[in-house]
Protein backbone atom coordinates (compact mmCIF):
# COMPACT_ATOMS: atom_id res chain seq x y z
CA UNK A 1 0.00 0.00 0.00
CA UNK A 2 0.98 3.47 -0.86
CA UNK A 3 -0.42 5.59 1.90
CA UNK A 4 -1.59 9.23 1.77
CA UNK A 5 -0.47 10.78 -1.23
CA UNK A 6 1.82 13.50 -2.35
CA UNK A 7 0.85 17.07 -2.48
CA UNK A 8 2.59 18.68 -4.81
CA UNK A 9 0.48 21.92 -4.08
CA UNK A 10 2.23 21.51 -0.71
CA UNK A 11 5.57 21.77 -2.04
CA UNK A 12 8.10 24.51 -2.23
CA UNK A 13 11.11 23.81 -3.15
CA UNK A 14 14.71 25.44 -2.83
CA UNK A 15 17.06 24.67 -5.68
CA UNK A 16 20.69 25.96 -5.25
CA UNK A 17 22.58 27.11 -8.35
CA UNK A 18 24.50 24.16 -7.60
CA UNK A 19 21.84 21.45 -8.02
CA UNK A 20 20.34 24.01 -11.39
CA UNK A 21 23.90 23.06 -13.22
CA UNK A 22 24.67 19.56 -12.16
CA UNK A 23 21.37 19.00 -13.54
CA UNK A 24 22.58 20.06 -16.79
CA UNK A 25 22.35 16.58 -18.05
CA UNK A 26 20.81 14.54 -20.73
CA UNK A 27 17.48 13.29 -18.96
CA UNK A 28 17.53 9.57 -18.72
CA UNK A 29 15.89 8.00 -22.07
CA UNK A 30 19.08 9.90 -23.96
CA UNK A 31 21.92 9.01 -21.20
CA UNK A 32 22.72 5.75 -23.26
CA UNK A 33 22.62 7.47 -26.80
CA UNK A 34 25.96 7.20 -28.45
CA UNK A 35 26.86 8.36 -32.41
CA UNK A 36 27.04 4.35 -32.72
CA UNK A 37 23.58 3.89 -31.76
CA UNK A 38 22.05 6.56 -34.52
CA UNK A 39 20.92 4.80 -37.47
CA UNK A 40 20.24 7.39 -40.82
CA UNK A 41 17.68 6.86 -42.88
CA UNK A 42 18.91 5.75 -46.03
CA UNK A 43 16.07 7.23 -47.37
CA UNK A 44 17.24 10.87 -46.24
CA UNK A 45 21.00 11.22 -47.07
CA UNK A 46 20.92 14.51 -44.23
CA UNK A 47 20.87 12.29 -41.80
CA UNK A 48 23.95 10.83 -42.42
CA UNK A 49 25.28 14.28 -43.46
CA UNK A 50 24.85 15.68 -40.13
CA UNK A 51 26.17 12.77 -38.15
CA UNK A 52 29.58 12.97 -40.29
CA UNK A 53 29.12 16.48 -38.98
CA UNK A 54 29.00 15.99 -35.46
CA UNK A 55 31.42 13.12 -35.65
CA UNK A 56 33.75 15.31 -36.56
CA UNK A 57 33.13 18.56 -34.21
CA UNK A 58 33.11 15.71 -31.37
CA UNK A 59 36.56 15.20 -31.93
CA UNK A 60 37.50 18.29 -31.99
CA UNK A 61 35.37 18.60 -28.68
CA UNK A 62 36.84 15.68 -27.24
CA UNK A 63 39.89 17.46 -26.42
CA UNK A 64 40.28 19.53 -23.04
CA UNK A 65 39.39 23.45 -23.90
CA UNK A 66 42.49 24.84 -24.36
CA UNK A 67 42.62 28.51 -22.06
CA UNK A 68 43.60 31.63 -24.23
CA UNK A 69 46.86 33.38 -23.65
CA UNK A 70 45.99 37.10 -22.04
CA UNK A 71 47.69 38.68 -25.61
CA UNK A 72 44.69 36.08 -27.73
CA UNK A 73 42.69 37.69 -25.65
CA UNK A 74 43.81 41.25 -26.00
CA UNK A 75 43.61 41.00 -30.04
CA UNK A 76 40.12 39.24 -30.07
CA UNK A 77 41.68 36.62 -31.62
CA UNK A 78 39.12 32.80 -31.81
CA UNK A 79 40.37 30.14 -29.87
CA UNK A 80 41.21 27.23 -32.22
CA UNK A 81 37.86 25.01 -33.35
CA UNK A 82 35.28 25.35 -36.02
CA UNK A 83 34.52 28.21 -38.31
CA UNK A 84 31.48 28.52 -36.28
CA UNK A 85 31.08 28.69 -32.43
CA UNK A 86 27.99 26.43 -33.02
CA UNK A 87 26.12 23.93 -34.68
CA UNK A 88 22.32 24.19 -35.77
CA UNK A 89 20.20 20.77 -36.14
CA UNK A 90 17.18 21.67 -37.83
CA UNK A 91 14.37 19.58 -38.89
CA UNK A 92 11.15 17.86 -37.74
CA UNK A 93 10.35 15.82 -34.93
CA UNK A 94 11.14 12.32 -34.36
CA UNK A 95 14.12 12.35 -37.15
CA UNK A 96 17.40 12.23 -34.55
CA UNK A 97 17.91 15.59 -33.55
CA UNK A 98 18.11 14.75 -29.45
CA UNK A 99 20.00 11.79 -30.11
CA UNK A 100 22.71 13.62 -32.18
CA UNK A 101 23.11 16.32 -29.67
CA UNK A 102 23.03 14.27 -26.63
CA UNK A 103 25.75 11.59 -28.24
CA UNK A 104 27.88 15.24 -29.46
CA UNK A 105 27.77 15.98 -25.67
CA UNK A 106 28.48 12.32 -24.39
CA UNK A 107 31.42 12.51 -26.42
CA UNK A 108 32.91 15.95 -25.51
CA UNK A 109 35.14 16.71 -22.63
CA UNK A 110 34.40 18.36 -19.71
CA UNK A 111 32.89 20.52 -18.87
CA UNK A 112 29.47 20.52 -20.42
CA UNK A 113 26.14 21.45 -20.52
CA UNK A 114 23.00 20.25 -21.33
CA UNK A 115 19.52 21.06 -21.39
CA UNK A 116 16.30 22.39 -23.47
CA UNK A 117 15.98 26.25 -24.49
CA UNK A 118 13.20 27.06 -21.67
CA UNK A 119 15.92 25.26 -18.76
CA UNK A 120 18.44 27.38 -20.35
CA UNK A 121 16.25 31.15 -20.12
CA UNK A 122 15.15 29.74 -16.51
CA UNK A 123 18.66 29.37 -15.55
CA UNK A 124 19.13 32.65 -16.46
CA UNK A 125 16.34 33.77 -14.85
CA UNK A 126 17.10 32.10 -11.57
CA UNK A 127 21.13 33.12 -11.27
CA UNK A 128 20.75 36.48 -12.75
CA UNK A 129 22.90 37.37 -16.16
CA UNK A 130 26.33 38.45 -14.66
CA UNK A 131 26.34 35.11 -12.58
CA UNK A 132 25.29 32.92 -15.49
CA UNK A 133 27.79 34.40 -17.91
CA UNK A 134 30.67 33.83 -15.04
CA UNK A 135 29.01 30.22 -14.63
CA UNK A 136 29.10 29.30 -17.82
CA UNK A 137 31.77 31.25 -19.56
CA UNK A 138 33.75 27.98 -18.07
CA UNK A 139 32.08 25.24 -20.22
CA UNK A 140 33.87 23.43 -23.31
CA UNK A 141 30.17 22.98 -24.63
CA UNK A 142 26.98 24.14 -23.79
CA UNK A 143 24.05 21.80 -25.69
CA UNK A 144 20.77 23.20 -26.46
CA UNK A 145 17.23 21.13 -26.75
CA UNK A 146 14.36 22.45 -28.78
CA UNK A 147 15.75 25.95 -29.08
CA UNK A 148 12.94 28.73 -29.97
CA UNK A 149 12.08 31.91 -29.42
CA UNK A 150 8.75 32.46 -27.32
CA UNK A 151 8.77 36.27 -26.50
CA UNK A 152 10.93 39.68 -27.17
CA UNK A 153 12.66 39.09 -23.85
CA UNK A 154 13.96 35.72 -24.15
CA UNK A 155 15.47 37.09 -27.76
CA UNK A 156 17.12 39.82 -26.22
CA UNK A 157 18.49 37.96 -23.11
CA UNK A 158 19.46 34.53 -25.22
CA UNK A 159 21.31 36.93 -27.83
CA UNK A 160 23.52 39.06 -25.14
CA UNK A 161 23.92 35.37 -23.21
CA UNK A 162 25.77 33.43 -26.05
CA UNK A 163 27.18 36.60 -27.83
CA UNK A 164 29.04 36.49 -24.47
CA UNK A 165 29.60 33.14 -23.96
CA UNK A 166 30.81 32.76 -27.78
CA UNK A 167 33.27 36.01 -27.19
CA UNK A 168 34.57 33.60 -24.13
CA UNK A 169 35.52 30.46 -26.43
CA UNK A 170 32.36 28.45 -25.63
CA UNK A 171 30.78 26.22 -28.39
CA UNK A 172 27.49 25.61 -29.06
CA UNK A 173 25.60 23.01 -29.95
CA UNK A 174 21.59 23.24 -30.71
CA UNK A 175 18.32 21.67 -32.40
CA UNK A 176 15.22 23.09 -33.06
CA UNK A 177 12.78 22.56 -35.80
CA UNK A 178 12.50 26.51 -36.56
CA UNK A 179 15.49 27.72 -38.81
CA UNK A 180 17.59 30.62 -36.91
CA UNK A 181 16.35 33.27 -39.04
CA UNK A 182 12.70 32.49 -38.68
CA UNK A 183 12.60 32.12 -34.77
CA UNK A 184 9.85 34.26 -32.94
CA UNK A 185 7.87 34.23 -36.29
CA UNK A 186 3.80 33.62 -35.16
CA UNK A 187 4.81 34.49 -31.75
CA UNK A 188 5.57 38.03 -31.76
CA UNK A 189 6.64 40.66 -34.08
CA UNK A 190 9.93 39.11 -34.68
CA UNK A 191 10.78 41.85 -37.09
CA UNK A 192 11.50 44.48 -34.15
CA UNK A 193 13.95 42.07 -32.98
CA UNK A 194 15.58 41.00 -36.27
CA UNK A 195 19.15 42.30 -35.42
CA UNK A 196 19.51 39.88 -32.24
CA UNK A 197 18.23 36.98 -34.56
CA UNK A 198 20.65 37.98 -37.15
CA UNK A 199 23.26 37.77 -34.46
CA UNK A 200 21.83 34.30 -32.89
CA UNK A 201 21.65 32.93 -36.47
CA UNK A 202 25.89 34.11 -37.15
CA UNK A 203 26.94 32.16 -34.34
CA UNK A 204 25.41 28.75 -35.96
CA UNK A 205 26.74 26.35 -38.76
CA UNK A 206 23.15 25.35 -39.72
CA UNK A 207 22.63 21.63 -40.71
CA UNK A 208 19.20 20.47 -41.97
CA UNK A 209 18.06 17.27 -41.08
CA UNK A 210 15.00 15.80 -43.32
CA UNK A 211 12.38 12.94 -42.50
CA UNK A 212 9.20 12.03 -41.84
CA UNK A 213 7.96 14.93 -39.28
CA UNK A 214 5.29 13.33 -36.64
CA UNK A 215 3.02 15.69 -36.43
CA UNK A 216 1.93 13.84 -39.75
CA UNK A 217 1.32 10.72 -38.29
CA UNK A 218 -1.34 12.44 -35.71
CA UNK A 219 -1.24 12.55 -31.60
CA UNK A 220 -1.10 8.57 -30.09
CA UNK A 221 -4.81 8.20 -28.49
CA UNK A 222 -5.32 9.80 -24.83
CA UNK A 223 -6.88 7.45 -22.92
CA UNK A 224 -10.68 7.65 -21.33
CA UNK A 225 -10.42 9.76 -18.51
CA UNK A 226 -10.93 8.06 -14.72
CA UNK A 227 -13.47 8.96 -12.27
CA UNK A 228 -11.89 11.04 -9.24
CA UNK A 229 -12.54 8.29 -6.56
CA UNK A 230 -10.14 5.92 -8.90
CA UNK A 231 -7.47 8.66 -9.29
CA UNK A 232 -7.33 9.61 -5.72
CA UNK A 233 -7.61 5.38 -4.82
CA UNK A 234 -4.54 4.81 -7.37
CA UNK A 235 -2.52 7.47 -5.58
CA UNK A 236 -3.14 5.86 -2.59
CA UNK A 237 -2.12 2.21 -3.20
CA UNK A 238 0.61 3.47 -5.43
CA UNK A 239 3.84 3.96 -3.28
CA UNK A 240 5.50 7.44 -4.11
CA UNK A 241 2.13 8.69 -5.86
CA UNK A 242 1.27 12.68 -6.05
CA UNK A 243 -2.93 13.38 -6.33
CA UNK A 244 -4.11 17.35 -6.65
CA UNK A 245 -6.86 19.21 -8.07
CA UNK A 246 -6.04 20.40 -11.61
CA UNK A 247 -6.71 24.06 -10.71
CA UNK A 248 -4.60 24.10 -7.66
CA UNK A 249 -2.04 22.44 -9.48
CA UNK A 250 -1.60 25.41 -12.04
CA UNK A 251 -2.42 27.87 -9.44
CA UNK A 252 1.27 26.49 -7.24
CA UNK A 253 3.00 26.64 -10.77
CA UNK A 254 1.96 30.13 -10.98
CA UNK A 255 3.82 30.60 -8.08
CA UNK A 256 7.15 28.76 -8.18
CA UNK A 257 9.80 29.77 -10.77
CA UNK A 258 9.69 26.97 -13.52
CA UNK A 259 13.50 26.39 -12.62
CA UNK A 260 11.95 24.44 -9.39
CA UNK A 261 9.58 22.68 -11.09
CA UNK A 262 11.82 19.85 -11.41
CA UNK A 263 12.62 19.72 -7.75
CA UNK A 264 8.85 19.93 -7.35
CA UNK A 265 8.92 16.05 -8.47
CA UNK A 266 11.76 14.88 -6.35
CA UNK A 267 10.22 11.17 -4.88
CA UNK A 268 7.26 11.23 -7.29
CA UNK A 269 6.52 8.11 -9.20
CA UNK A 270 3.13 8.62 -10.06
CA UNK A 271 1.33 11.84 -11.32
CA UNK A 272 -2.11 12.08 -10.44
CA UNK A 273 -4.40 15.09 -11.58
CA UNK A 274 -7.93 15.57 -10.75
CA UNK A 275 -10.58 16.93 -12.44
CA UNK A 276 -8.23 18.44 -15.39
CA UNK A 277 -9.61 21.23 -17.32
CA UNK A 278 -9.57 23.15 -20.74
CA UNK A 279 -7.19 26.11 -20.98
CA UNK A 280 -8.39 29.42 -21.58
CA UNK A 281 -5.02 31.10 -20.32
CA UNK A 282 -1.87 31.01 -21.98
CA UNK A 283 0.63 31.65 -19.48
CA UNK A 284 -1.01 28.23 -17.70
CA UNK A 285 -1.05 26.69 -20.75
CA UNK A 286 3.03 27.10 -20.94
CA UNK A 287 3.29 26.21 -17.92
CA UNK A 288 2.18 23.30 -17.88
CA UNK A 289 4.21 22.37 -20.92
CA UNK A 290 7.20 22.85 -18.50
CA UNK A 291 5.60 20.57 -16.35
CA UNK A 292 4.51 18.12 -19.01
CA UNK A 293 8.55 17.95 -19.94
CA UNK A 294 9.98 17.47 -16.26
CA UNK A 295 7.68 15.15 -15.82
CA UNK A 296 8.54 13.48 -19.15
CA UNK A 297 11.98 13.89 -18.26
CA UNK A 298 12.11 11.31 -14.95
CA UNK A 299 9.07 8.94 -16.98
CA UNK A 300 6.81 9.59 -14.60
CA UNK A 301 3.27 8.19 -15.16
CA UNK A 302 0.24 9.99 -15.40
CA UNK A 303 -3.34 9.15 -13.80
CA UNK A 304 -5.57 11.33 -14.32
CA UNK A 305 -9.80 12.20 -14.39
CA UNK A 306 -12.02 15.37 -16.17
CA UNK A 307 -11.74 15.93 -19.91
CA UNK A 308 -9.36 13.94 -21.98
CA UNK A 309 -5.64 15.23 -22.27
CA UNK A 310 -6.02 15.77 -25.89
CA UNK A 311 -8.93 18.85 -25.25
CA UNK A 312 -6.61 20.46 -22.81
CA UNK A 313 -5.35 22.92 -25.24
CA UNK A 314 -8.26 25.04 -27.07
CA UNK A 315 -8.08 24.47 -31.07
CA UNK A 316 -6.65 28.06 -31.19
CA UNK A 317 -3.86 27.09 -28.87
CA UNK A 318 -3.13 24.21 -30.88
CA UNK A 319 -3.17 26.50 -34.60
CA UNK A 320 -1.20 29.59 -32.89
CA UNK A 321 2.27 30.99 -32.04
CA UNK A 322 2.78 28.26 -29.66
CA UNK A 323 1.71 25.13 -31.92
CA UNK A 324 4.21 22.90 -31.29
CA UNK A 325 5.08 23.10 -27.81
CA UNK A 326 1.40 22.09 -27.17
CA UNK A 327 1.80 19.35 -29.50
CA UNK A 328 4.76 18.34 -27.83
CA UNK A 329 3.45 18.56 -24.33
CA UNK A 330 0.18 16.85 -25.36
CA UNK A 331 2.50 13.38 -26.85
CA UNK A 332 4.50 13.61 -23.96
CA UNK A 333 1.03 13.81 -21.44
CA UNK A 334 -0.61 11.31 -23.15
CA UNK A 335 2.86 8.74 -23.35
CA UNK A 336 2.76 9.02 -19.73
CA UNK A 337 -0.89 8.52 -18.88
CA UNK A 338 -1.02 5.59 -21.53
CA UNK A 339 1.51 4.27 -19.16
CA UNK A 340 0.07 4.93 -15.81
CA UNK A 341 -3.53 4.40 -16.74
CA UNK A 342 -2.85 1.17 -18.51
CA UNK A 343 -1.50 -0.07 -15.49
CA UNK A 344 -3.72 -0.50 -13.13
Amino acid sequence: MGGMPIRLTGRRPEVSPDRLLSECVPPPRFSGVRFETYRPDPDEPSQAEALAVLRRRGELLAEPRRERSLWSRLRGSKPAGPEKSGIYLDGGFGVGKTHLLASLWHVSADPKMYCTFVELTNLVGALGMRSAVEALSAYRLICIDEFELDDPGDTVLISRLLGQLVGAGVQLAATSNTLPDKLGEGRFQAIDFLREIQGLSAHFDVRRIDGPDYRHRGLPVAPDPWSDARVEQAAEERPGSSCDHFVDLHHHLAELHPSKYGALLDGVQTVGILDIRELTDENVALRLVVLADRMYDRDIPLVASGIPLDRMFTPAMLKGGYRKKYLRALSRLIALANTGMTDA
